[in-house]
């Protein structure tokens, strides 16, 4: 029996499918099988029934399950043990401005992880890098996008307005509101369109870049500001969010990547971290 075989049968039993478990490994939908099947022979059982949209794991193989990761785990830190000096895993990864610090934090806790050995550099998103963690209308021809967040974008006042009872704002309110104006924001953009279309005027109390800033101010009571329903600005004890009626203004957040390198194994890692921390 293989220790190969062993984690091979553990990312089937994990991703629930062969070619999930190809994915993982890095790996061909050939070489799992036959590692499955030799599996199978060695002990006489039966692991997984197959069926249209992959695999379903047998008695044999929750039995089986627990015993194989542990192995698996021991001989990771059996080999981390004595690797001294391993080559480093070297990413560049372009990262926007004002992604949110819980879930990016979250997210790259994610992918260190996943890969062995990462040697992680974080750089704007416009210099060279492997990939990009962007907004959707800023990815480039070349790239493919998976994306990873949905943010809707709120107005958020102070709670000490008496405007922050509502649930939901009208456009007319926001006529002369004192507001943090943020750029650049494509959904602060949008809402100026809707404004102006509407005869509203903006009234821009301070000019800053980043949303943290914005977040900050509204507390402070400085101002409204057009912010995303971020889980930590949510909890916010000194703002109240609320959605602009008849208005949707949201932003997909994801990851962008050139397409010639789709397939390697450094790129396949991070896509298969930012699919399993997607939020639909």
């Amino acid at each position: 029996m293989e220790l190969r075989s062993l984690k091979y049968f553990q990312s089937v039993y994990e991703q629930g499918s062969i070619s999930g478990a190809a994915r993982v490994c890095f790996v061909s939908q050939p070489s799992i099988t036959t590692a499955i099947q030799q599996l199978e022979s060695d002990l006489n059982i039966t692991l997984f029934f197959r069926h249209a949209r992959g695999v379903l794991p047998t008695d044999a193989a929750d039995k089986l399950y627990p015993k194989a990761k542990e192995m698996a785990d021991n001989a990771k830190s059996i080999s981390h043990l004595f690797s001294e000096n391993p080559k480093p895993v070297l990413l560049r990864l372009g990262i926007m401005r004002s992604l949110g610090a819980q879930r990016m934090s979250h997210l790259l806790k994610k992918i260190t992880e996943k890969i062995d050995h990462l040697e992680l550099t974080l750089v704007d998103p416009q210099e060279p890098c492997d990939a990009r963690v962007v907004s959707a209308n800023s990815v480039a021809y070349n790239e493919s996008f998976i994306p990873i967040w949905q943010d809707n974008y709120q107005i958020a006042v102070p709670k000490s307005w008496p405007i922050a009872q509502q649930s939901s704002i009208n456009i007319i309110q926001l006529q002369d509101m004192p507001f943090i104006n943020r750029a650049p924001c494509d959904a602060l953009d949008t809402l100026k369109v809707v404004m102006a279309d509407a005869s509203i005027r903006f009234q821009p109390r301070a000019n800053i870049k980043t949303i943290e800033y914005a977040w900050q101010l509204v507390c402070a009571g400085i101002g409204a500001a057009l912010l995303p329903d971020w889980q930590e600005i949510l909890e916010a004890e000194a703002l109240a969010l609320m959605p602009v009626e008849d208005n949707r203004l949201i932003k997909d957040i994801g990851l962008a990547f050139n397409r010639n390198k789709e397939n390697s194994l450094i790129i396949s890692a991070v896509k298969e971290v930012c699919r399993s921390v997607r939020v639909s």
